[in-house]
């Protein structure tokens, strides 16, 4: 009796069919787009998560803006803590203030504002970033309304609250600017 030989192995030509790769790729879950868009190119990355996605797409001038809050935020608070009557005499062409306290306490106010800003600068969160700006937006506007009230009542223009009005509007439409370019989605390539 002879050995039967076995039939020639069939090579598989998976790699070069087209139709057998995507079939493949289907069944693993990779090289479709998922909910946001985004192609995987690998299981691995399905799981442990596109972190590019995450990263915030910085407008120019963002840092920058930052670190002039900052400093802006903590010198008014340091010069509201520790000369309440010249600050107030720097805005309102006042000398006399009846109590020192409330600009102290605004002075206070501004220091955690401050600590807000510092902290901001150093983060990559988009989130923490929108709010800290959105916050200094409200402050701005909250201090603009209050002056200008202010204003109206003494019946007196000063040179430096008028000076401070158009920098909180100026201030508060750079902020609100940086708010929408760091929450806006990045563009596909």
């Amino acid at each position: 009796m002879a050995a039967k030989q076995p039939p020639p192995l069939m090579k598989k030509h998976s790699q070069t069919d087209l139709v057998s790769r995507l079939k493949t790729r289907k069944i693993l879950g990779v090289g479709g787009e998922d909910d946001d868009g985004e192609v995987h190119r690998s299981k691995i990355s399905q799981v442990l998560g596109n972190e590019i996605k995450f990263a915030v797409r910085e407008p120019l001038g963002l840092r920058v803006w930052q670190l002039v809050s900052a400093i802006m935020f903590s010198g008014v608070a340091i010069m509201a803590l520790a000369f309440p009557d010249q600050l107030f005499d720097a805005i309102f062409e006042e000398e006399a203030v009846s109590s020192k306290t409330p600009i102290r306490l605004y002075g206070g106010a501004l220091l955690s504002i401050a600590l807000i800003m510092w902290n901001a600068l150093y983060t990559a969160e988009k989130a923490i970033i929108r709010w800290s700006l959105l916050a200094e937006a409200c402050y701005f506007a909250v201090q603009f309304l209050v002056t200008t009230v202010s204003l109206a009542e003494s019946s007196r223009i000063a040179t430096g609250a008028v000076l401070l009005l158009v920098s909180r509007a100026l201030f508060i439409l750079i902020s609100i600017y940086y708010y929408y370019q760091v929450g806006r989605r990045p563009k596909k390539v």
